[in-house]
């Protein structure tokens, strides 16, 4: 069962991080309501589930043909991949990740600052839902 929820988990955060629709908050906390033992190997799945997903749209931005101009190419070409920390934000982040592909930063720091970003968002979560549990 534990398998079963760290794998829905990891689905729901590789889809939360695309364009396409998922809710890993809830289903993080979903698995933590049933199973409050997985907390940590929880963070880490959603974290590198949803990593991932922000690697896919990073992927796509290095496919697909670069615009002249919007506000995400414009907040990476001032701030480069340190932005890339707020790639959890719903709708904004997803435009960074791909922003960051299209103007073909480095990769291995996109997905540092990505990670960093999306684990920061999990742990405060996690301590949230601890302190509202008591």
């Amino acid at each position: 069962m534990e398998t079963l929820g760290l794998a829905g988990l990891f689905a729901s955060s590789f889809l939360s991080a695309t364009l396409l629709p998922g809710n890993s908050e809830i289903a993080l906390l979903a698995l933590l309501h049933q199973a409050p033992g997985l907390q940590w190997p929880a963070v880490l799945v959603a974290t590198v589930g949803n990593t991932l997903g922000g690697c896919t749209s990073y992927g796509v931005g290095r496919v697909l043909p670069r615009p002249e101009s919007g506000r995400a190419i414009a907040w990476l070409q001032r701030y480069g991949p340190p932005a890339l920390l707020l790639s959890w934000v719903p709708v904004v982040g997803d435009g960074l990740c791909v922003a960051s592909g299209w103007l073909r930063q480095n990769a291995a720091l996109a997905v540092a600052f990505m990670a960093a970003g999306k684990l920061a968002r999990y742990v405060a979560l996690v301590a949230g839902w601890a302190w509202i549990r008591g």
